[in-house]
């Protein structure tokens, strides 16, 4: 038997090509939202909303609503939560997300063991599981990485302004407080269409590794987006044919492919960067760059 064939041989079965379409999608749409999310310093949030989302398809598993809808809504109002805790009451970003989402986490293993589960099983939610994906779990990641692009394209300089210098963008105009929405509403729907396939305790890797291995890689914005998008791409799709010849769940096997290529990209530009610093060469930070904007460079709202 050829090495060819032994590689095209789990594309014969439609749960597998369901689910490498759904790990390559979604890396890239995880890779395109982390690179805010990490930009922001809250790398932190993409773990704990996921353990949000549990909560929702907990709840909604229960209740017999449908996945998307239940764990959508409880992930968004989570997100918003969080968001206006940490900015009403001076609290830190991190703290109001450990109280938050660890509460909604415990709240959905308790539903689960008292309830039982009439969805997905708990462990599938977990780890994630590529038996149970079916067609139309492929398109929804579509749908949602297809707007997900459209509202980073047509509100891409008030994103950039709102991370890098949320106090100058609210002074320039910019409604900072709709950008967070607009984010955070992102960000809950990217994680809940990972984690048919990742699980939740390891989408938080699937955010931050991509935007981290980019960052790494190139230092101009507007080339981190596409880059860490296209390493998420990658990674999912690299991880999830590995997942299948190991016979080891789809999430683990995806943020190991992405933790090894970054590891391999720290070896290679850490000692690129170091020869850079002993020479004097050392590159400016996108905070600074990013922060000095021409009169009129961003519209305001």
């Amino acid at each position: 038997m050829s090495w060819l064939h032994v590689l095209l041989d789990p594309f014969r079965y439609q749960f597998f090509v369901n689910g490498c379409l759904i790990a390559t999608v979604a890396g890239a749409l995880c890779g395109l939202t982390g690179v805010y999310i990490t930009l922001r310093g809250m790398s932190y949030l993409g773990h704990g909303l996921s353990h949000s989302v549990f909560g929702g398809f907990a709840a909604a598993s229960i209740v017999e609503v449908n996945y998307y809808v239940g764990a959508g809504v409880w992930g968004l109002f989570s997100a918003l939560l969080i968001n206006r805790v940490a900015r009403s009451r001076g609290i830190g970003s991190d703290a109001a997300i450990g109280v938050i989402t660890t509460a909604s986490f415990a709240l959905g293993v308790a539903l689960l063991t008292v309830f039982g589960s009439r969805g997905p099983s708990f462990d599938a939610a977990l780890f994630g599981s590529i038996v149970g994906v079916r067609t139309t779990d492929v398109v929804v990641v579509g749908v949602v990485a297809a707007l997900t692009g459209v509202a980073v394209l047509v509100r891409y300089r008030a994103l950039q302004f709102t991370t890098f210098d949320p106090e100058v963008a609210t002074a320039s105009g910019v409604a900072v407080a709709r950008m967070d929405v607009l984010l955070m509403s992102v960000l809950s729907l990217a994680v809940l269409t990972t984690l048919t396939v990742i699980g939740v305790t390891l989408v938080a890797a699937a955010l931050v590794v991509p935007a981290v291995i980019a960052r790494m890689i190139a230092r101009p914005f507007a080339k981190v987006l596409p880059l860490a998008a296209g390493i998420g791409a990658v990674t999912g799709f690299a991880g999830m044919n590995l997942s299948y010849h190991v016979d080891v769940p789809s999430g683990t096997t995806i943020v190991l492919v992405g933790a090894a290529l970054f590891a391999l990209t720290y070896l290679v530009t850490g000692r690129r960067r170091g020869a850079g610093r002993r020479a004097g060469d050392r590159a400016p930070d996108d905070r600074i760059i990013n922060r000095t904007y021409p009169e009129g460079h961003i519209e305001p709202e």
